[in-house]
């Protein structure tokens, strides 16, 4: 078992919610919140990291009960595209996707059939109405709206674009835009019927480490728990990486820690009550 052999030194720690900190009913266990509320107690940071919109992070913000503290006003929204201060109620950091590269992507996938949507922190905005275009909405209880002339409305810039589609068609299409768009933008799936897309080089990675520097936080102090692809960045950047047991084998592989339990099992809250707390 992947496991560390001392209790870890940690100053800030990044949780990426589906299938790490959510279970699958997508709430956070009692232990797992009385762990997380000890660590900010700690004075370890908590930042909640997720590729949803920032309204579809808060209720588990809330859910910590630690949105109020220094340790928890920070979250991390849309990849590592977004990051806000919840104290100020105010984006800190934002960088957004190429509108050339979101008209180039829209095209694509309406060529094949697929619809495409783009985000603000509270709505999901398509040019198609169909069951894949408002799963995200649905998933994140994010308000969903039709805009008729897309590709200007494109032209506004957002963090990132999201192509939902059946999990064939979505590998097929990543394979397309990832040699189209090398260098230029970043593809990925995040779930089987979920395709991102967003500016090069930006993540949750290299933004849990902008957080950090601007809360003085050494990199070495660092710890990311995640189970997927859209993880990746900061569980390599992070000076610890954790992931799931219910990760990803490649997660795991390139993690240094895996945690006993899953996401359905407190697997967050035995890791930090085990070897931080």
């Amino acid at each position: 078992m992947k496991l560390p052999q001392k209790k870890l030194d940690v100053r800030l720690i990044a949780l990426d919610l589906d299938d790490t900190l959510l279970t699958k009913e997508t709430t956070i266990s009692p232990r797992t919140v009385a762990a997380l509320k000890q660590a900010a107690k700690n004075g370890i940071y908590i930042v909640l990291c997720s590729g949803r919109a920032e309204n579809g992070i808060l209720p588990f913000v809330r859910a910590l009960d630690i949105a109020g503290t220094q340790q928890g006003r920070y979250l991390v929204a849309f990849n590592g595209a977004s990051v806000f201060d919840l104290h100020l109620r105010q984006q800190i950091y934002a960088n957004q996707v190429g509108t050339e590269i979101l008209k180039y992507v829209y095209n694509e996938a309406k060529k094949r059939g697929m619809p495409s949507v783009v985000y603000d922190p509270s709505t999901i905005y398509s040019w198609e109405d169909s069951e894949f275009s408002r799963m995200d909405a649905k998933l994140c209880n994010l308000n969903f709206q039709l805009v008729d002339d897309f590709e200007s409305f494109l032209e506004k810039g957002f963090p990132k674009m999201l192509v939902p589609s059946e999990p064939e068609k979505v590998r097929e299409l990543k394979d397309f835009l990832c040699e189209k768009l090398e260098g230029k933008a970043d593809v990925f799936i995040s779930k089987p019927f979920f395709l991102e897309v967003m500016s090069h080089g930006v993540g949750k990675g290299p933004t849990i480490l902008w957080l950090a520097d601007q809360l003085g936080i050494p990199h070495e102090q660092t710890m990311a728990f995640g189970d997927s692809m859209n993880d990746e960045s900061m569980l390599r950047h992070c000076q610890y990486g954790v992931a799931m047991s219910n990760g990803l084998d490649y997660i795991k592989d390139i993690c240094q820690f895996v945690t006993r339990f899953d996401n359905n099992n407190d697997g967050i809250a035995d890791f930090l009550e085990a070897f931080v707390l």
